[in-house]
C-alpha cells in the first residue's frame, strides 16, 4: 500500500508521497512513487503512483522510453495537460492489458492509479487523478487535493486546514502532516517521504525534500502535532449529557 496526494491551488501545486511497498514482521520494501518528467522553461509535469508495482514501473518505463527515443507523442510534445493525462490512462491500460490474464490467474490485484500535475506554458497548473480504467477527473477550486493509496487517515487535516488561497509553504506543510498522520495509522505506508513545491507560472521545481526513516524534521513534526493535538482536544467543552439538558429545562419550567 502507498499514500500519495496532490494539492493545486492559485499560487501552485504540492506533491507527496511515501515510498514503502510492502510491510511485514520481516519484510519492508521502498520504491520510489514521485516522479519529474518536467522540462525546465517550458513545462512541469509531476506523476505520482499507486496500486500494482510491476504495472506502473511498466507505465513509468513507457513515460521514459518514449521521450528518449523522441516519439511524436510524449509528455515532452503534448499540447495540453488533459492530453497528457489522456496518454498516461492509455498506457496504464496498455500495460494492464497485456498483463491481466496472468495476474488474475493467481488472484494478483492488476489495478493502479496515478496523480498527474502541473502546468504547460499558456495553460493554468492543472491536476489529474487518472484511475486503473485510463479515466480520469480533475482538482477545482471546490475540491483541491486529489488522493490515491491509503487516503482516510490522512484526508480530515486537508478537509479542515485546506483551500484555493492558503499559502503554498502552508501547502506543504499541510502535505506532510497528512502522510504523518496516515503513517502513525496504517504501518503500510512509510518512508522515505518525496515532497515537491511547484510555484505557478514558474516552469521550473525549485523546492524538494526527501525525509528518511529518522529524519529530525519529521520526528519535529510528528512531536509537536500530537502535543497540539492534544491540547486542542483538552481544551474542548465536556459533553452535555442528555439528563442535564432534561434538568436544565426543568428548572426553567418552574422558575
Amino acid at each position: 500500500m502507498t499514500y500519495c496526494l496532490g494539492i493545486i491551488n492559485r499560487f501552485g501545486i504540492v506533491m507527496a508521497a511515501d515510498s514503502r511497498t510492502n510491510a511485514g514482521v520481516d519484510y519492508i520494501s521502498a520504491y520510489k512513487k514521485l516522479f519529474d518528467f518536467s522540462l525546465p522553461g517550458e513545462r512541469v509535469i509531476l506523476i505520482c503512483t499507486s496500486g500494482n508495482l510491476s504495472i506502473t514501473q511498466g507505465v513509468v518505463t513507457q513515460l521514459n522510453r518514449d521521450i528518449q527515443h523522441q516519439e511524436e507523442v510524449n509528455l515532452h510534445t503534448l499540447p495540453s495537460m488533459y492530453d497528457i493525462a489522456h496518454y498516461i490512462g492509455n498506457k496504464s491500460r496498455e500495460i494492464q492489458d497485456q498483463d491481466r490474464p496472468w495476474l488474475e490467474r493467481d488472484n494478483i490485484d492488476f489495478h493502479c492509479n496515478f496523480l498527474l500535475g502541473g502546468q504547460i506554458k499558456g495553460e493554468e497548473p492543472q491536476l489529474y487523478l487518472i484511475y486503473p480504467q485510463g479515466n480520469y477527473i480533475q482538482a477545482t477550486r471546490e475540491t483541491p487535493f486529489l488522493q490515491i493509496g491509503e487516503t482516510k487517515y490522512g484526508k480530515p487535516i486537508l478537509d479542515r486546514t485546506i483551500t484555493y488561497e492558503t499559502p503554498l509553504e502552508a501547502v506543504a506543510k499541510c502535505a506532510l502532516l497528512s502522510i504523518d498522520s496516515t503513517m502513525k495509522s496504517n504501518i503500510s505506508v512509510g518512508p522515505p517521504i518525496n515532497l515537491v513545491m511547484y510555484e505557478a507560472n514558474s516552469f521550473v521545481i525549485s523546492h524538494t525534500l526527501q525525509l528518511r526513516l529518522g529524519a529530525p524534521y519529521l520526528a519535529k513534526i510528528r512531536k509537536l502535532w500530537e502535543e497540539y493535538v492534544r491540547k486542542a482536544f483538552e481544551a474542548m467543552p465536556n459533553i452535555e449529557w442528555q439528563h442535564e439538558l432534561e434538568e436544565s429545562a426543568e428548572d426553567v419550567l418552574i422558575d
